[in-house]
């Protein structure tokens, strides 16, 4: 499997920021493929994700306290400018010398850096591709990089702990569908349902 890099962190990042930057003042409150969530949930929830990682990373944390301590709100009333500053946090905490080999925990366990960034990258995509269903814009991520995250992602779903299911069961979609699209079926997106 290819390792991640700190370079494809940064490209994805910098996608998805786009993404957020084009959502519409009416947008925010419209339906995501993450059923639970609106617009504003989910970009708080990536930016939450990149703030807690980097801060993890860096050691100013750990998944324990950042759940007792984590603010309600990461976006406030610049929701723009906060996902940027989290993603120039998670950015700058992957690029700190041993960042990918420092252990990490996560939800499902303690991981050794490089993991975290793969977790990452596959969180940028596939919430990248529920942002980009959701206000009706394209993304392209590349089809390389989104291909090692859908082999990383198939060889982590075999290993999470028994119980552990932080996804919905996966879909089938065509063989011949779109690297995106697989990524997301692979965890759990109804992709015909976001056609």
């Amino acid at each position: 499997m290819t390792a991640p890099s700190a370079t494809q962190l940064e490209s994805s990042l910098s996608i998805a920021e786009g993404l957020v930057a084009a959502i519409r003042p009416d947008q925010w409150g419209a339906p995501t493929p993450c059923t639970e969530w609106d617009v504003r949930t989910l970009v708080g929830h990536m930016a939450s994700g990149n703030q807690l990682f980097a801060e993890m990373l860096d050691g100013a944390t750990t998944l324990e306290e950042y759940r007792r301590t984590a603010p309600g709100d990461i976006l406030g009333d610049r929701p723009v400018p906060a996902f940027h500053d989290a993603a120039q946090a998670l950015l700058t905490a992957f690029r700190l010398p041993g960042a990918l080999d420092r252990p990490v925990t996560v939800p499902f366990g303690t991981v050794p850096g490089a993991v975290a960034l793969h977790l990452r990258l596959t969180e940028i995509l596939v919430h990248g591709w529920d942002l980009a269903r959701a206000t009706g814009q394209p993304v392209d991520f590349g089809d390389a990089l989104v291909e090692q995250e859908f082999q990383f992602g198939s060889q982590a779903l075999t290993q999470l702990p028994p119980g552990r299911t932080p996804f919905a069961a996966s879909h089938d979609v065509p063989a011949d569908a779109p690297a995106l699209d697989r990524l997301a079926a692979l965890l759990g997106r109804d992709v015909a349902a976001w056609g």
